[in-house]
């Protein structure tokens, strides 16, 4: 896929011959035997591929010096750097009421330079994340990231009631130890603002609260104060709606309810859709165990995550830890481009 190393590559060559296609393509001997590389500009049909060889050309061209008068003006492109561009701006100072941000205004050539910056890692982050993977960052710039990744508002919901067993019918499971551990432990890498764990019974609260307090409070916190973090997390609660109201209390408004279903009846949204929703609302996504999630539940839910597949068929019976980090991974492992 033609991208901007793409072509800063291409561009080092002495001299490039584009053999563009026609009808159905380019015959699979020449394309075999003759053709060094092959470059997409995209997932879409044109007639042919002359319109494709300039948009390759224009891209290339402006790397050769000379071509473009200020190579400043190439430096602080998109791409160039790693990143889409800063948002531009120009005379007048007003325009139907809308103003140039004061920065821009002010003289202050380091303040611009900064407003410049932070803008091209704001817009980067949430339209191409996963050109931050291979960036060159400050720790100026991955703490500006920080300071908005914070924004996100993601919680994780592990549903004990009301839930299935084999026969179908409504139950409620018993909390694992192990799961709190580990979705605990999964919350503090990616960042989530908190595990919440809905149990009715007491009993089984009474033995989730002994553990969590023996990791935050005991021997646990000075033997392992990186459980200790993760395990902060972890919240009990005896209701979903509950949960859900603690939620609206952190973050001043409901969250979405998100959920998956093993065996889809539900229309889903794709992970990239749940992104853009990452900017807007807080967002709850809801683990079933046992035998999964009760219709109760379903019809409380504002979207649906497509379940996870076999990559060699349908079969997808994983634990509720396995099937948490995977979900979770997906929806925010793009995010994840910090170096030690």
């Amino acid at each position: 896929l033609f991208n901007q190393k793409v072509a800063e590559s291409l561009a080092k060559h002495k001299s490039i011959l584009f053999i563009c296609g026609r009808y159905e393509g380019i015959d699979e001997r020449i394309r075999a035997h003759f053709v060094d590389e092959e470059v997409s500009i995209g997932d879409y049909v044109v007639f042919g591929g002359e319109v494709a060889s300039l948009v390759v050309i224009e891209a290339i061209s402006r790397l050769i010096p000379g071509v473009v008068g200020r190579k400043d003006s190439v430096d602080k492109e998109s791409f160039t750097s790693g990143l889409l561009k800063y948002p531009c701006y120009t005379r007048p100072r007003e325009f139907l009421g809308y103003k140039v941000p004061e920065v821009l205004v002010s003289g202050d050539h380091a303040e611009i330079e900064r407003f410049r910056r932070q803008s091209s890692l704001k817009i980067t982050l949430e339209k191409r994340p996963e050109l931050l993977h291979t960036a060159n960052l400050s720790q100026e710039d991955y703490a500006f990231l920080k300071s908005l990744l914070e924004k996100q508002r993601v919680y994780l919901f592990l549903l004990h009631y009301p839930v299935k067993n084999k026969e179908g019918e409504t139950i409620a499971s018993a909390i694992t130890s192990l799961d709190l551990h580990d979705l605990s432990r999964l919350g503090r890498t990616y960042g989530l603002k908190g595990v919440f764990v809905i149990q009715p019974l007491s009993d089984q609260l009474e033995i989730a609260e002994r553990i969590c307090r023996h990791w935050t409070e005991g021997f646990g916190a000075k033997y392992n104060p990186t459980r200790k973090e993760a395990i902060k997390l972890v919240k009990l609660f005896e209701t979903l709606d509950s949960a859900i109201a603690e939620v609206e209390r952190e973050c001043g408004e409901k969250p979405l309810l998100i959920a998956t279903d093993a065996s889809p009846k539900r229309s889903f949204i794709t992970v990239e859709r749940l992104r853009e929703l990452l900017w807007e609302k807080p967002i709850a996504l809801i683990l079933g165990t046992a035998w999964g999630l009760c219709d109760e539940v379903f019809d409380q839910c504002d979207y649906f995550l497509e379940p996870i597949w076999g990559r060699l068929d349908a079969y997808n019976h994983l634990s509720v830890r396995s099937a948490g980090s995977i979900l979770i991974d997906r929806i925010l492992g793009i995010y994840s481009f910090w170096k030690k």
